[in-house]
C-alpha cells in the first residue's frame, strides 16, 4: 500500500492543516514559476556583468528549462518510490540551495551550473506538487486545487519581470536569484509541518528504479530540446543531427519500457487513451500560448508601434487573467466536470486565437486584448480540467510520474511552440530577419501564425471528442 488514502472526510482541504498544506503546494508551483520568469529580464545586465553575449547568457534560462524537461518524469517516479513528500522536501531544498550559489556564483559557466541544479529542484516541485494535491484534496475538490496552482504559476508568471526589475535597478542581479532563498526557506517549513507523511509498504516489483529508462528518456529529451533551440533559428546539419537523435532515443526508451521489470513509465500507462489523449492536448495548447509569447511582442512594437513601456503593459494583461482565472476555472471544473470543462476550454482557445488573427488588424491594441481575454480563461479553463481529469483516478504509487508526464508534455509544447511557431511567424511574414521586417510583413505573419493556431485548437477539439467517445464505447459492457 502507498500515502494516505485522499478521499477520507477526515482529512479534508477544509481543514486547517489541509488549508496550510495546499499552501504549501501553491508556493512550490510559485516558486518553480519564478525561477524562469525573474531571470528573463537579467538577461541584458547578465552579458554586461560577465563580459559576454547574448548567446551564452542565453544558458542562463536553457539550462534551468532543459533540466526541467529532461529529469521531470524521473524525479516524479522517485517520488512513486521513496515517497511524495519526502522527494518533495529534497527538492525544495536543492532549489534553495541552487538560489543560494546563482546569487553567488563568481563566473557565468557557475551560474549556469547553479541555474541547471536550480532546474533539477525545479522540476521535482512541479511533479510532485500535481501528486501530493490528490492527498490533501477531496476528490470533489480535486479541480479547485489544480485552479489554485494554475493562479499561482500564473502569478509567478506575472510578477517575475516586475520584482525581477526593481531587484535589478536596487540590489542588483544576485538579489534576483537570492530574494527566492527565504521563500523557499518558508516552503520547507510548511511542507515539512503540513504535509502528509508517506506511509509506504514494500510493494514487491514496484520498488525499483529504472535507469536505463531514464538515461535514455534524459538523453532523448536533451536532444529534442538542444535541436529547436540551437542555432539561432536556423536549422542546420547540427539541428537535424539532434532530431534524428532524439527520434532513435525515443524508439529505444519504449523498446526498453517493455523489457525491463520495473519501467520509468508503465506499459499500461503508455497504452491508456484517455492519457495519452490528454498528454498530446497539453502539448497542443501549450504550443499556441507560448505562440502569443513570442509573436505578441514583435507585433505590438513593430505593427502597432508601441513603445517598450507599453508593450510590457500589454504583454502582462495575459498573466494577470490567467491569474485571475485560475480558481473560478476550478471551481467551474469541480461543478460542472472536468470533461465537459475541458471542451469548454478549448473552444474558447479556439475563439481566442482566430481573434488574435483578425480582431488586433481591425480595432488595433483593444482588438488584441479583447483576443487575449478570450485565450487566456479558456487556457486556465483546460489546464484545471485536463490535470483534473488526468490525477483524479491515478494510483498513488504512479501519481509522480504522471504528473511528471503532464508536465512534461506543457514543456515541450512550450519549447515546441517557441521554436515550431516562431519559425511559422517568420516565413508567414517572408523574412529572414523578423527585427528588420516591415509593419505589413509583420501583420501578415500574425494573422497566418495564429489561424493556423486557431486549426490547432480545432484539431485538439477533435482529439478530445474522439478520445471520449472511443473511452465511452470501451466502457460499455458487451451483452
Amino acid at each position: 500500500m502507498t500515502d494516505a488514502a485522499p478521499d477520507l472526510t477526515e482529512t479534508p482541504e477544509q481543514t486547517v492543516q489541509g488549508r496550510w498544506a495546499l499552501a504549501s503546494l501553491a508556493l512550490s508551483m510559485l516558486l518553480a514559476s519564478l525561477g524562469v520568469s525573474i531571470a528573463n529580464i537579467a538577461l541584458p545586465t547578465l552579458a554586461e556583468a560577465f563580459t559576454a553575449s547574448f548567446q551564452q547568457v542565453q544558458w542562463v534560462i536553457i539550462a534551468y528549462l532543459l533540466a526541467i524537461t529532461v529529469m521531470i518524469v524521473s524525479v516524479g517516479r522517485l517520488g512513486d518510490i521513496l515517497g511524495h513528500r519526502r522527494v518533495l522536501l529534497a527538492g525544495i531544498l536543492l532549489f534553495t540551495l541552487a538560489s543560494i550559489l546563482c546569487g553567488v556564483a563568481p563566473t557565468l559557466w557557475l551560474l549556469i551550473v547553479a541555474r541547471a541544479l536550480q532546474g533539477l529542484g525545479a522540476a521535482i516541485l512541479m511533479a510532485l506538487t500535481l501528486a501530493l494535491v490528490r492527498e490533501i484534496t477531496l476528490k470533489a475538490r480535486t479541480g479547485s486545487a489544480m485552479g489554485l496552482l494554475g493562479t499561482m504559476s500564473a502569478i509567478g508568471t506575472a510578477l517575475g519581470p516586475s520584482l525581477g526589475g526593481f531587484l535589478l535597478a536596487g540590489p542588483g542581479w544576485r538579489a534576483i536569484f537570492l530574494i527566492l532563498v527565504p521563500l523557499g526557506m518558508l516552503n520547507i517549513l510548511l511542507a515539512y509541518r503540513y504535509l502528509p507523511a508517506s506511509r509506504r509498504k514494500g510493494e514487491p516489483g514496484r520498488s525499483g528504479f529504472d535507469a536505463l529508462g531514464t538515461l535514455l528518456l534524459g538523453l532523448t529529451l536533451g536532444a529534442y530540446a538542444l535541436a529547436v533551440t540551437v542555432g539561432g533559428g536556423d536549422f542546420d546539419a547540427l539541428n537535424l543531427a539532434l532530431l534524428l537523435a532524439a527520434a532513435l532515443g525515443a524508439g529505444l526508451f519504449v523498446l526498453a519500457q517493455a523489457r525491463v521489470a520495473c519501467p520509468l513509465i508503465p506499459v499500461a500507462a503508455l497504452r491508456n487513451l484517455l492519457l495519452s489523449a490528454s498528454l498530446a492536448l497539453n502539448a497542443l495548447v501549450a504550443t499556441v500560448m507560448m505562440a502569443t509569447l513570442v509573436v505578441g511582442p514583435f507585433y505590438l512594437s513593430r505593427a502597432l508601434g508601441l513603445s517598450d513601456v507599453l508593450v510590457g503593459l500589454v504583454m502582462s494583461t495575459g498573466p494577470v487573467i490567467s491569474a485571475l482565472s485560475g480558481v473560478p476555472a476550478g471551481l467551474l471544473v469541480d461543478r460542472l466536470g472536468a470533461p465537459f470543462m475541458a471542451i469548454a476550454g478549448l473552444v474558447a482557445m479556439a475563439a481566442g486565437a482566430f481573434a488574435l488573427s483578425g480582431l488586433p488588424a481591425i480595432f488595433g491594441v483593444a482588438g488584441y486584448l479583447a483576443a487575449i481575454a478570450i485565450l487566456t480563461p479558456g487556457y486556465q479553463l483546460f489546464q484545471a480540467a485536463n490535470n483534473t481529469a488526468v490525477m483524479l483516478d491515478v494510483s498513488a504509487d504512479q501519481r509522480g510520474v504522471i504528473s511528471g508526464l503532464l508536465s512534461l508534455s506543457r514543456n515541450v509544447g512550450l519549447i515546441t511552440g517557441a521554436a515550431v511557431m516562431g519559425a511559422l511567424f517568420a516565413f508567414a511574414a517572408m523574412t529572414t530577419d523578423i527585427t528588420t521586417a516591415s509593419a505589413q510583413a509583420i501583420a501578415g505573419g500574425m494573422q497566418v501564425t495564429f489561424v493556423v493556431a486557431g486549426l490547432l485548437m480545432v484539431v485538439a477539439l477533435g482529439i478530445a471528442a474522439i478520445s471520449r467517445m472511443l473511452v465511452k464505447r470501451a466502457s460499455v459492457p458487451v451483452a
